[in-house]
């Protein structure tokens, strides 16, 4: 009684009793690997089955115009973990993709083979302030002595190594790959037990929701880039069967890469599910998003051109969710232009932590589009990708997005190409001669660029032969 006598009487004497102090925000980061941008049923697709996904995105807000921060995998994990253009990185292709081919007409631009340790990743951030973090699933970012998940702040790696794929999606997941351009292989298991038949989606999503029930109240940064839906395609039967019923002229997609998505799906539902079961939905964020375009012998990327690999909108526009209980507005569609390097400025102040400028040079703090008309400072997104890859469309190229319009600058071959996307979101009018002036301020802004970042160029090769298959 003394105590509700002393309350009543705070309150009356015009003050407020003191709010429960609230722990700080969980952090969920779902990384799906070559999901393109019109992969699920929230961006357009009647063909893939999403629900739960498209749940997210009426509980939060999905940007239309994000862009992964490269054409393919390892760059833009390393954006998301450091808040910095690849190029500045110097990480500017998969890991490991062997050697530049010494007969193609250029020589490509030097790269490291791991996510440095000097950086101050979002990790590392996230275990200062006191957070149990979580690596769960696909690193490829490196491999030991210094580069892995438990060498960039992670407390708990499950199934993140070296290599970008497992060798089979069921158990016992072993991979047994041919390193591009060399005569040797990789071995390796993505996980050293599981049960015969175990599918990897579903095994890493039960080792979340383990892990989600074992925080025990101290916050949490649960990092989970899926394996899936990258390559081989393969899935459970049952699931593969239900699109094999859709007649071909109505798929988007191979049925099998459409029950991989099904089954990420499943996955994001499950996690949400148990952040529910454990009174946590309300105070954790959930980020999803995918890190390059869809693959070509996998999905249609349609109307975007192009697909993973390539500079085209296909292979770098992709899906981003975020769901911020209590700011971001649910439902809510953006449309001002955003990249992988953002995340990491996002989660700090989802956390509560002080921006680290120096850290995130390339990121900006997406908190003021969740729930407000404002836009962004930054005037304009950009691209290098100084080497040559095996993916339909794609050439060696330097990219600026600046408003609606869009410039590429290829290296090999030489040509520059200017899109308005507003106008022409599939890239089929090439305005560089209608533009010239446009051309020539887009192209001295993307060179002013460059060397601010101290990118890597490439250079003639000597040794060009006419013959290479880099060059064609």
């Amino acid at each position: 009684m003394r105590l509700i006598a002393l309350g009543l009487l705070f309150v009356l004497s015009g003050h407020a009793l003191p709010a429960a102090e609230k722990s700080p925000m969980n952090i969920v980061l779902f990384l799906i690997d070559d999901l393109g941008w019109m992969d699920l049923g929230c961006q357009g697709s009647d063909y893939y089955r999403t629900p739960n996904i498209d749940q997210l995105a009426q509980d939060g807000v999905r940007f239309t115009d994000a862009y992964a921060a490269c054409a393919v995998c390892s760059p833009t994990r390393a954006a998301i973990l450091t808040g910095k253009y690849p190029a500045r990185l110097l990480l500017t292709d998969w890991l490991p993709s062997g050697r530049w081919d010494p007969q193609a007409k250029l020589i490509e631009g030097r790269k490291l083979r791991g996510l440095p340790v000097e950086e101050f990743t979002l990790a590392e951030a996230l275990q200062r302030a006191g957070y149990r973090t979580i690596h769960l699933g696909k690193w490829h970012l490196g491999s030991e002595p210094f580069c892995l998940p438990e060498h960039h702040g992670f407390d708990i790696n499950v199934a993140g190594n070296a290599h970008g794929a497992p060798g089979q999606y069921f158990y016992p997941y072993q991979g047994n790959w041919k390193i591009p351009t060399t005569t040797h292989r990789a071995r390796w298991h993505v996980l050293p037990d599981g049960d015969a038949g175990e599918y990897l989606t579903d095994r890493l999503t039960d080792e979340a929701v383990k892990l989600i029930s074992e925080t025990d109240g101290k916050p949490f940064f649960l990092y989970f880039p899926h394996y899936g839906v990258h390559t081989p395609l393969q899935a459970p039967k049952k699931l593969v069967a239900k699109y094999e019923g859709v007649t071909k002229a109505k798929r988007q997609g191979k049925a099998v890469y459409a029950a991989m998505v099904e089954s990420i799906d499943q996955s994001v539902g499950r996690v949400m599910a148990a952040l529910q079961q454990e009174g946590l939905a309300d105070n954790t964020m959930v980020i999803f998003t995918s890190d390059n375009g869809g693959f070509y012998n996998a999905t249609s990327n349609a109307p975007l051109r192009a697909n993973k690999g390539a500079y085209y909108e296909g292979g770098i526009r992709v899906p981003l969710i975020v769901k911020w209980p209590g700011l971001a507005t649910p439902g809510r569609v953006v449309d001002e232009p955003v990249i992988s390097s953002d995340l990491y400025p996002t989660c700090l102040a989802a956390a509560g932590l002080s921006m680290l400028p120096s850290q995130h040079l390339d990121g900006v703090n997406l908190q003021p589009l969740l729930s407000e008309t404002e836009t962004l400072s930054r005037e304009a997104l950009f691209w290098h990708f100084p080497h040559y890859n095996q993916h339909p469309s794609s050439h060696p190229s330097s990219v600026i997005r600046k408003g609606d319009w869009k410039l590429i600058e290829s290296f090999d071959p030489a040509a520059v190409e200017l899109y308005n996307l507003k106008n022409d979101l599939s890239e089929t009018t090439d305005l560089a001669n209608q533009f010239p002036q446009r051309r020539k301020a887009l192209l001295a802004e993307l060179e002013a660029w460059r060397d601010e970042v101290d990118a890597e160029r490439m250079r003639p090769n000597p040794n060009f032969s006419a013959d290479s298959k880099s060059s064609r």
